[in-house]
């Protein structure tokens, strides 16, 4: 019988130390994977080639305080809450009420730094354990309960999809993009091969607050206009995708990309979920979004070439994309404009803003007067039905 949910995070973190799996490495790379560092304060910190050491207190993890008694300093990964066995992992889900977790690789010190790998077929092997021990030592210990997502290279597409088919015969439930498929900062027409295979192979896809543009990437330009004379481009203040993100948080760069580029017009049926982006900016920034498209895009026409959208920005953010909602009193207030079907519940966990173990007593009080049917799809029944749980 499929297990019935009805408490899940749509957003966790495995902040387990690498050294949980990069046993999967081959030997002849393993010295060049991320691996432990002890601290003379007794501490620990992450060696990631290509970066400064990264202390644990990045890592922001919680690790079962009270409010007001976290401490940055002097942290070992292996004391903090979330950072155990599976099995550790199911009990503590059984603390905090929860059913299961959507679990997200770790952030400060995972995929987006591991892409700092110099030589790409380390850099590769690393992608390649993580995922094999995620799917097959981590998850496989509770599969309707640890819920994990595959992590796709930032390269190349060949690579993305090569790694996505590879994540769904492991039997995970979705994968996650830390940039766009094609590696670079901006979209082109090359994407469209990766989306069209996440259709093919029934894969959901996330994104884990955006799809960075960090290192190389963040000196592109965020879009690749048909007309780019270059002394327009210089004298234009903001080009036309600033425009409409301009009342937005860093994540809705990413979600215009999508949405400029055509994606959701060739490929209606994709659906991407933007975990952690937080919730209660958005139907401000779809408002001006809308707005601001219609005032500009003339010019964006006549200067840039633009090919104007069948419909308003807003309406493909609204229908191809979802978003999580932690404690958040007034997105849940808002959540009509944007949609009840596509917000998924999340704690964050182990992270510091997480309410480990009081989630389900906090967000009884924030949905108290939310009607029972839409609690039921923003708590679990939409996280279920966009990963195929229970199928």
């Amino acid at each position: 019988m499929a297990r019935q949910y009805r408490l899940l995070s749509a957003d966790g973190h495995l902040e387990v130390p690498p050294e949980r799996w990069t046993h999967r490495v081959p030997e002849k790379y393993r010295d060049r994977a991320p691996h432990t560092v002890h601290l003379p304060d007794g501490g620990d910190a992450l060696m990631i080639e290509g970066q400064p050491l990264l202390e644990a207190n990045f890592l922001d993890l919680r690790a079962g305080h009270a409010p007001g008694t976290w401490q940055p300093f002097g942290i070992k990964v292996t004391d903090a809450a979330g950072t155990g066995s599976p099995e550790q992992r199911v009990r503590e889900q059984d603390q905090d009420g929860m059913d299961a977790e959507i679990l997200f690789a770790a952030m400060v010190a995972g995929p987006v730094f591991w892409r700092n790998i110099a030589h790409d077929q380390v850099y590769r092997a690393v992608i390649r354990a993580y995922n094999d021990w995620l799917g097959e030592e981590y998850c496989s210990y509770a599969p309707d309960r640890l819920i994990g997502m595959g992590v796709i290279p930032i390269s190349n597409v060949d690579d993305a999809i090569a790694e996505m088919e590879h994540c769904k015969k492991l039997g995970l439930k979705g994968v996650l993009l830390g940039a766009l498929p094609n590696g670079k900062g901006y979209p082109t027409p090359e994407d469209d091969r990766f989306w069209a295979a996440a259709l093919d192979l029934d894969m959901p896809v996330t994104a884990h607050v955006q799809l960075y543009r960090t290192g190389a990437r963040a000196s592109q330009p965020t879009f690749k206009y048909p007309k780019e004379d270059a002394a327009i481009m210089q004298r234009l203040r903001r080009p036309f995708l600033e425009w409409l993100t301009n009342f937005g948080l860093p994540p809705a760069v990413s979600m215009t990309q999508l949405v400029l580029a055509g994606v959701f017009e060739r490929f209606p049926k994709l659906r991407i979920l933007f975990a952690e982006t937080r919730l209660g900016w958005v139907p401000f920034w779809l408002e001006h979004m809308d707005l601001w498209y219609a005032r500009h895009l003339g010019w964006a026409q006549e200067y840039l070439g633009f090919t104007p959208l069948k419909h308003p920005p807003g309406d493909y953010v609204r229908q191809n994309i979802y978003f999580t909602v932690q404690y958040e009193r007034v997105a849940v207030e808002q959540r009509h404009h944007v949609g009840v079907d596509h917000i998924m519940f999340a704690t964050d966990f182990p992270h510091i803003e997480n309410e480990w173990p009081n989630s389900r007593r906090i967000i009884e009080t924030i949905y108290a007067d939310v009607p029972d049917q839409e609690k039921a799809k923003i708590w679990a029944g939409n996280a279920v039905e966009f990963f195929r749980l229970g199928r």
